[in-house]
């Protein structure tokens, strides 16, 4: 049986780099301490998935509909970064994971920032 080439990306980089940061999330979640998996760990979850959402919908959209996603993906953006925060704080995984997950989401940030003051001028 012969294996297809997938076709090459053709979706912003923020969306191969945010998604990528959701696959190490995924992997993390099990590890989750069970009193927090199926609340707070659900909740950073989809806020990653939001995100991306926005994010995914504002590349598709014509220059003078993006701004909005845009706005809204950073702010589910911010609320990811402060639930993950919470989530270290109260010891549901460690400093190596947070660290990791908090520096990538940070590029993210500086890259969602970049792409709404090209909207904003």
């Amino acid at each position: 049986m012969a294996f297809i080439t997938p076709p090459p990306p053709t979706n912003p980089i923020i969306i191969h780099k945010l998604t990528a940061i959701y696959k190490l999330w995924h992997e993390f979640l099990p590890h989750f301490s069970k009193t927090s998996r199926y609340t707070l760990g659900i909740k950073i979850d989809s806020l990653f998935i939001e995100t991306t959402e926005n994010i995914f919908i504002a590349s598709h959209l014509t220059k003078d509909h993006k701004l909005p996603f845009l706005q809204k993906a950073s702010s589910k953006l911010d609320m990811l970064k402060f639930f993950l925060q919470v989530a270290w704080e109260i010891k549901s995984f460690d400093n190596k994971k947070y660290i990791t997950l908090s520096e990538q989401l940070d590029e993210i940030g500086r890259m969602l920032g970049g792409w709404q003051k090209q909207f904003l001028r």
